[in-house]
């Protein structure tokens, strides 16, 4: 497949497939694709039951076929393998030659991917490290150890070298890795403190979102506690941290417990009547949010060279300040 383009692929059970899994089915089915392809496509959300159901995202790879289904197979375009570097402003908060820190803004997506090909935090590392942080941990993601939301601002570390990206993944998978968020969250959770867990997968009913599973997906934690009250108690200052680092892992808890973020697009509710019940100065601070209140404030972890157990803040950007100082005088 040329780059640019992305195919649909579908396929339908006869009678000799009845029973398979699904993944195996569309292996036999599409050669030109490995099973691991096949795997990460379903994973992904991108094979749907078209017949005789219409539009069930089917997301298990051992889901078992039916005579007579028929099921559409999307192939997203292919990705650029050589990314260019571009010169784009970062807030660097340590660098040395095995790694840097930085504070990512709001705004910026991590990594080129089918709808934001340039212009990320990969095209700015490659033009601020030079060639040498090519293929770092994968040539997509070079230097990307974990990842923030495009609208999620707050500390990142990346490797510099392979052995720094290996040894930090090692610690992330360990969950040795010190990340702690703060977010403004509508309503006060009760109790003030506890443990969300629940498994994350892609929704069954959308498959752009994802969502805390009865079956399948993966384990997932998140510790919170409640800073402080905002606007009589529509609203609250939290803190999160991570035990796991699923895809928007904090946004989908809080969403799943009944106090999403504020500003969320995406896990809030469409036209929230909590909106309405905010002073119009807090209505405008919202606005000017445009994103959810969320920002990563703490990251610790322990230097791949030297050993050393570093840990590093980052004050809460003007937008989400503004509107806290604006909630608390409610």
């Amino acid at each position: 497949m040329a780059p640019g383009t992305a195919k649909t692929y579908r396929i339908t059970v006869d009678d000799t497939a009845t029973g398979e899994r699904l993944d195996r089915l569309l292996a036999a089915q599409l050669p030109s694709l490995s099973r691991s392809r096949i795997k990460a496509l379903i994973v992904a959300g991108q094979v749907a039951a078209t017949a005789p159901t219409t539009g069930q995202t089917i997301i298990e790879p051992s889901y078992r076929v039916k005579h007579g289904q028929t099921f559409a197979i999307i192939v997203p375009e292919a990705a650029p393998t050589h990314i260019e570097g571009q010169a784009i402003a970062l807030d660097i908060i340590h660098e040395d030659p095995h790694l840097l820190v930085l504070d990512k803004p709001a705004g910026l997506v991590v990594h080129p991917a089918p709808g934001n090909p340039d212009r990320t935090l990969v095209n700015a590392l490659i033009a601020h490290c030079g060639p040498s942080l090519r293929g770092i941990g994968g040539v997509r993601r070079p230097g990307i150890v974990h990842r923030l939301d495009k609208d999620t601002s707050g500390l990142m570390v990346v490797a510099k070298t392979e052995p720094v990206h290996k040894s930090l993944s090692e610690q992330f998978a360990a969950r040795e890795i010190e990340r702690c968020y703060h977010a403004v969250v509508w309503g006060v959770p009760d109790p003030r403190a506890g443990e969300i867990s629940g498994n994350i997968g892609r929704s069954p009913r959308n498959r752009k979102k994802m969502a805390v599973l009865s079956r399948g997906g993966k384990a997932a934690a998140t510790r919170y506690r409640v800073l402080k009250p905002l606007a009589g108690g529509l609203a609250s200052l939290i803190e999160c941290r991570l035990l796991s680092g699923r895809t928007h892992q904090i946004r989908v808890h809080l969403s799943h417990i009944g106090h999403p973020l504020l500003g969320d697009r995406v896990y809030g509710r469409a036209g929230d009547s909590r909106v309405k019940r905010l002073p119009a100065a807090a209505q405008a601070a919202l606005a000017d949010l445009g994103r959810q209140a969320l920002h990563a404030k703490t990251l610790g972890f322990r230097h791949p060279d030297t050993h050393e157990d570093i840990r590093y803040e980052s004050e809460l950007p003007g937008d989400i300040k503004t509107l806290i100082s604006t909630l608390e005088t409610l």
